[in-house]
Parts: structure tokens; C-alpha cells; sequence
């Protein structure tokens, strides 16, 4: 039994794992995830194209969630040849419809733009009939029920808490009279989050447990804290007449921030102002979301009391370009949030051009931008951005509230960890072996330093590193 670490492995995108059980003509091969690469766009591109392994290996692939790093080159695989199962969570598998859709669609957009105005043709990763033919592939399955992948493989998810429909993801793992238990974390979210349920650790241990580690240098503010700092950014910025640019993941972040603005302004904490979902992609989303009302966190006081959490009259969605090109030429202050999160691509990468150099604005940065990012140039306040080949001078308020990061940060990740490890105890799988992944180098090695002194033990795999287990 072996795993091979091929995306995701000392980064944050690409999520990408090869689980390997049996050998010779036994064998049988199942992948963790399969993402989009991130940052650089040559080095990307590159990345990207190069398949994980020939198609006619795979067996059976599990996705954890449906963000475009963790399943983004899912209809790569399905154009290359893949013929076999995609196993997701039901509500992963609808929002995948849009968001690999969404993701066709900008690569054949960037390709007739490169081929217009630079003379160059850039052959799409894949196109919008492959996310089609993907959705074929994909079966959705509740939580806490165990399915067979292939021989030797079986799993089940449990409640990730990241986005709607995420999963950590528990396999066993069986050759012979070997049994292994191994856990895949996906992305952990955060206790407390708007909307979703918290995570759910699994509870029988592991063998062994691939983690993300992308906070694992840092504690976040307070979930409840962020609420109301989000309320003071909207008062001070509505106050001096600008706007809160939000560079927001269509999916999850868009409707937490939605939702707490919904509660903000009905506890009369910030002023009636207009706030403009621009994205299509956020709008399918939150349509999704409303179609898996059970996987809301009951618990919750405004999930239980409100039918119409994502609709309330400040809030405006504008699917047409139109009316997104119509959002700079109006006045006054406003709140627009828009894709993509790490402002590298869609609509708020107009909003920018046109709103960063003005002082009376705010960008609000509302979760982990990677490296060679706009969203970290902007987390940095270089002075200039470089935005559609234009150099825009950064004037404008620039806020970072890490208390909105989906992810777990080193607390609660430890604190997740501990739970797997304490409920192997009664079979004596208290000993697991951990493999952080997701991570940038300095999170991961601080991470695995505060692991070790637990008294875990802890890899940190390099891309192509394969460890028996």
C-alpha cells in the first residue's frame, strides 16, 4: 500500500493524492482530488497539463470538496480518457456543475483573447462539453456511509466544515491480511462558521492521516470577531463616500459574507447600502446552496428563523456584463463582492482597475491569497498593481480579516488531529503517522514543529515523494 504525494504537495493548489493497494495485476489505483495548479500562468499551464498518471490507471477517484484547486482538473482526466467513478458528496457534486462549467468557460475565454490581441493560441485544459461528460462520472453519496471505491478500498466521508458538501474522507484499505485506516482531511474548516456545520473529525483513528496544513503558522481572529470587524470596514469606507471591493471565492465565502451582512444590517450595525453580488458563478452557487438546506448548521439562530437567507433588499445580484460595467460608472458607497478570490481572474479584476488608486475605497481581503497572486500583491500593498497589463497605483484602504478563512488554522487543526488520534485508541491506532499537505513551506515546517512536540509523527512529502504504507 503506498501513497504518492503529486499536487498540493509543499503549496497550496493542485491538490492531488495516489493511493496504491495490491500489486502487479491486482493493483489498484485511486486518487485523492484532482486540482487546478494556481500562480504563476506559464508555470501553471505547465503543471496542469502534465496528468498525474495514465487514465487507464485510475480505478476510482475521491473529491473532497468542489473548490477548483481540490477539483479542477477533473475534466481534464474525463477529456483524456477516464471512463471510471467520481466519488463526492451530493452537494459537491451540484456545485461541481457550475464550477467546472465556470472554469471551461474562462479558459476558452482566455484562449480567444490570447488569440485576438496576441496573435497566440493557448488550446483550453478543456472545454465546456467535458465538465459536462465529468458530471457523468460523478455519484453523490451522503456522509457516514461507507461505499466501495474498487477491490480492497472502501470509504465514507465525514463533515469537513470548509464550504457546503465538503468531506474529510476515511479509507480502508485492505491486501491480504493487511488493514490500514487512512485519513485524507480535504480542507478543515472552522467551528462556528455562517451557514454549514462544524467539522467532524473521524472517529475510529488512522494508520495514517494526510493533513492541510495552510494555516499551520498562524491562529485566526475569533469567527465572531470577524463579524463585526467586517461592520466597522463597511461603516468607516460608507462613511467617506467609497466603496469595500471584496475579492471572494464564489462558492462558500460570497454567501458567509451575505449572510452576515444580512444579520449586521438586520441588527441596524451597518447602513442601508447597496451590496452587488457581481458573479454568475455566485449566483448558481447560491441557488445550490438553497437546494441543500441540510447541510445547514441548525443550530444557528438566523438558519432557523429566516427562509431567505441570501435575499434581503440591499443585496443586488447582476449576472450581465452590462450590468457589472454599469457598477464603475455609478456613485456613492456600495459594497461589491466578486470572483475569483485571489483576484487572478473574473469581474473583480475590473472593479480593481478602477477602484484601487481611489483613497476613499476599501479592498477588504477576506481569505488566504497564494504566492504570485494579485491577492497577495495586494495582502503586501505593493505600491502598484499590475492589472490588465495596466500599472494601477495602490491608494485605497487595504484590510485583511483572517477571522472569514475557511480553513482551519494551527489550533484547531491540532485539535482536529488529537481527535483522530484519540478515537484510535480503543484499537490501538493512536500512533498515526501524519503527512501535511496544502501548505507553504514556512507554514508546514512550523506546523510539523508544533506537531512533533505533541508527540506526533510528521512528513512533510515533496511533489513525487511516494511513502510505503
Amino acid at each position: 500500500m503506498q501513497i504518492e504525494f503529486s499536487g498540493a504537495a509543499r503549496e497550496v493548489t493542485g491538490s492531488c493524492h495516489i493511493l496504491r493497494v495490491g500489486s502487479g495485476s491486482k493493483q489498484r489505483t485511486v486518487l485523492l482530488d484532482c486540482g487546478l495548479f494556481q500562480g504563476r500562468r506559464a508555470e501553471s499551464r505547465e503543471k496542469n497539463r502534465q496528468l498525474p498518471l495514465p487514465v487507464d490507471e485510475i480505478d476510482g477517484i475521491i473529491l473532497s470538496h468542489a473548490h477548483i484547486d481540490h477539483a479542477g482538473r477533473l475534466p481534464y482526466l474525463v477529456a483524456q480518457g477516464y471512463k471510471g467513478s467520481i466519488w463526492a458528496t451530493a452537494a459537491t457534486r451540484d456545485l461541481c456543475a457550475i464550477m467546472l462549467a465556470d472554469s471551461a468557460h474562462i479558459q476558452e475565454k482566455d484562449a480567444e483573447f490570447l488569440a485576438k490581441h496576441r496573435d497566440e493560441f493557448i488550446e483550453p485544459l478543456y472545454r465546456i462539453e467535458d465538465t459536462t461528460r465529468t458530471l457523468e462520472h460523478m455519484i453523490g453519496m451522503p456522509y457516514n456511509k461507507w461505499f466501495e471505491v474498487t477491490d480492497g478500498v472502501r470509504a465514507s466521508f465525514t463533515e469537513a466544515g470548509h464550504i457546503l458538501g465538503s468531506a474529510s474522507v476515511v479509507l480502508e484499505l485492505r491486501e491480504g491480511d493487511q488493514f490500514r485506516r487512512l485519513v485524507f482531511s480535504g480542507d478543515v474548516g472552522r467551528s462556528n462558521l455562517p451557514i454549514i456545520r462544524d467539522p467532524h473529525p473521524p472517529e475510529h483513528g488512522a494508520d495514517v492521516i494526510i493533513c492541510e496544513s495552510t494555516y499551520g503558522n498562524r491562529d485566526h481572529e475569533s469567527v465572531e470577531g470577524a463579524r463585526e470587524q467586517l461592520a466597522e470596514v463597511v461603516r468607516t469606507t460608507a462613511a467617506r463616500g467609497g466603496r469595500v471591493l471584496i475579492p471572494a471565492f464564489a462558492v462558500g465565502r460570497t454567501q458567509e459574507l451575505v449572510y452576515d451582512l444580512h444579520a449586521l444590517r438586520r441588527d441596524g450595525k451597518i447602513p442601508e447600502i447597496p451590496i452587488f453580488i457581481d458573479s454568475p458563478l455566485a449566483t448558481d452557487a447560491t441557488a445550490v446552496f438553497a437546494m441543500h438546506p441540510e447541510t445547514f448548521d441548525h443550530n444557528e439562530e438566523l438558519v432557523r428563523n429566516t427562509p431567505n437567507l441570501f435575499d434581503f433588499p440591499m443585496v443586488k445580484f447582476t449576472r450581465d456584463v452590462s450590468e457589472s460595467k454599469k457598477l464603475n460608472s455609478m456613485h456613492g458607497p456600495m459594497i461589491v463582492i466578486a470572483a475569483s478570490g485571489m483576484a487572478e481572474s473574473g469581474r473583480i479584476l475590473h472593479h480593481l482597475r478602477y477602484g484601487a488608486s481611489d483613497p476613499r475605497n476599501t479592498i477588504l481581503v477576506v481569505g488566504f491569497m497564494a504566492e504570485h497572486t494579485l491577492g497577495r500583491r495586494i495582502v503586501e500593498q505593493r505600491s502598484v498593481l499590475r492589472i490588465f497589463g495596466e500599472e494601477v497605483p495602490l491608494a485605497a484602504s487595504v484590510e485583511v480579516l483572517l477571522g472569514y478563512s475557511a480553513h482551519a488554522d494551527r489550533t484547531e487543526l491540532q485539535a482536529w488531529l488529537r481527535a483522530v488520534r484519540q478515537g484510535g485508541a480503543a484499537e490501538g491506532r493512536n500512533h498515526p503517522t501524519v503527512h501535511l499537505v496544502h501548505g507553504e513551506a514556512e507554514a508546514q515546517d512550523a506546523f510539523a514543529e508544533q506537531l512533533r512536540g505533541d508527540g506526533f509523527r510528521v512528513e512533510i512529502p515533496s511533489p513525487g515523494t511516494t511513502v510505503t504504507i
